[in-house]
């Protein structure tokens, strides 16, 4: 790859400038819908919108989930989902020996909680000393918005890519990546991926796999009255959720002899996340249901995974006087997925270095190993495709008052269009 001249660096720096107001109001209104999982069309349709108007090529199709089950990565939910929609803009390149990309980015957020104990509506967002609030504002649509941006400042410095580019709006990304999964079944491929997830300006050098369960426990029903003639779901069931605490803490003992993880503090997360249960406050419950989250290191299998879940919970289960003769199952949703580690990515990576340089004027940038998962499994794993994950600053994702610092969000636009320019090659227009 040739240096990018200055005076072009300077011109797209610029014009990543003199369209930011746009890209601020844009971001606003992408967060303003509400794209939880299973109503995510919106968005879906705002980016559609987005791109056609700029002059991309525009794929919107949808694809059964049954159509996906061939696929390496598949996991099928549980059933919860029947089918993914996905849209593509394709921009065909427009010289010769540029490299070709994707740039992709996942609409769908994860639920806000009460919204009373958000500082601000969650999606309403508000601007607060240089930083946007809003549910999805930073995981991820200020990464999506600035890929976006990127291209649009690229084309009004007066250039065009020489490599071919697709923008991929995905949903799924937090309860399975099937989104992803779809583009790929759909026949895209590129040299190189390019995801803005939330990361700091940090460059995913590892990332966790993860297993989502389901504890379904029973019990026996009785009057409170007599409580001791009974025996409680409820309670039963956080025997069993300490006991997969236990296993969740052996797992980080294993995480010295990971060579992606070597060093990290605790990367193995384990959480019970939805609980439901009983009928009535005077009745012992019969029943319990537990949502949960498993993480898993680099190279470690899935099913073996699964199945020191399943010996553990059944382990647990012969302690306890009731449920030793009323097992629990266990029911297998959402994420099955396997960590990653970004291999063979040298040529990216050195024009990844070469654009955060010049925006941050220091080396970098620094690599990180990440606690969650992201969509770049699915091109590194399963396809050789290189599958970059940097993105801006941002702050209580998943959480209340989740917020994105929005002149990061400009630094990683125009880092992600001086990648592009090193990466697909530039010409005049």
């Amino acid at each position: 790859m040739t240096a990018i001249p200055e005076k072009t660096t300077q011109a797209i720096l610029d014009a990543v400038e003199a369209g930011f107001d746009d890209q601020v109001s844009f971001l606003a209104d992408l967060t303003r819908i509400p794209s939880r999982r299973g109503e995510e069309a919106k968005a879906l349709d705002f980016m559609a919108n987005a791109l056609s108007t700029r002059g991309w090529e525009v794929d919107d199709w949808t694809v059964p989930m049954s159509e996906l089950a061939d696929q390496p990565g598949f996991c099928d939910a549980a059933g919860d989902i029947t089918e993914i929609r996905a849209v593509n803009g394709t921009l065909e390149g427009k010289g010769s020996g540029g490299k070709s990309l994707i740039l992709q980015g996942h609409l769908d957020v994860v639920p806000e909680g009460p919204e009373e104990m958000w500082a601000t509506p969650p999606y309403d967002p508000v601007i607060k000393d240089g930083w946007m609030h809003g549910r999805g504002a930073g995981d991820m649509k200020a990464g999506d918005t600035a890929a976006l941006f990127a291209v649009d400042a690229i084309r009004r410095a007066g250039f065009a890519s020489e490599g071919r580019i697709h923008y991929q709006s995905v949903i799924e990304e937090e309860s399975s990546g099937m989104g992803a999964l779809a583009t790929l079944a759909r026949g895209y491929r590129a040299d190189c991926v390019f995801i803005p997830e939330p990361t700091g300006h940090s460059l995913v050098r590892a990332q966790v796999g993860v297993v989502w369960f389901k504890l379904q426990v029973q019990g026996k029903p009785a009057h409170v009255a007599y409580a001791g003639t009974g025996a409680n779901a409820i309670m039963g069931t956080f025997e069993l959720l300490t006991a997969l605490e236990a296993l969740c803490e052996e797992f980080n003992t294993r995480v010295p002899d990971n060579p992606a993880f070597k060093g990290a503090e605790h990367p193995i997360n384990f959480n019970a996340g939805i609980i439901k249960g009983g009928d009535w406050a005077s009745s012992v419950p019969s029943w319990c249901e537990v949502d949960c989250r498993m993480g898993l290191l680099p190279g470690w299998s899935v099913e073996e995974v699964k199945a020191e879940i399943a010996e553990t919970v059944a382990k647990a289960a012969k302690a306890h006087p009731f449920l030793r003769s009323n097992p629990p199952e266990i029911v297998w949703n959402g994420f099955q997925a396997d960590g990653f580690v970004l291999e063979n990515a040298d040529a990216p990576e050195t024009a990844l270095s070469a654009a955060h340089k010049s925006v941050f004027n220091q080396d970098g940038p620094e690599d990180r190993q990440f606690t969650a998962l992201t969509d770049t499994r699915f091109y590194g794993l399963y396809h050789g495709i290189p599958s970059l994950c940097y993105g801006p600053v941002a702050e209580s994702i998943h959480g209340f008052d989740e917020r994105v610092d929005l002149a990061s969000v400009k630094q990683v636009t125009g880092v992600i269009a001086l990648f592009i320019a090193e990466w697909c090659g530039l010409t005049e227009t």
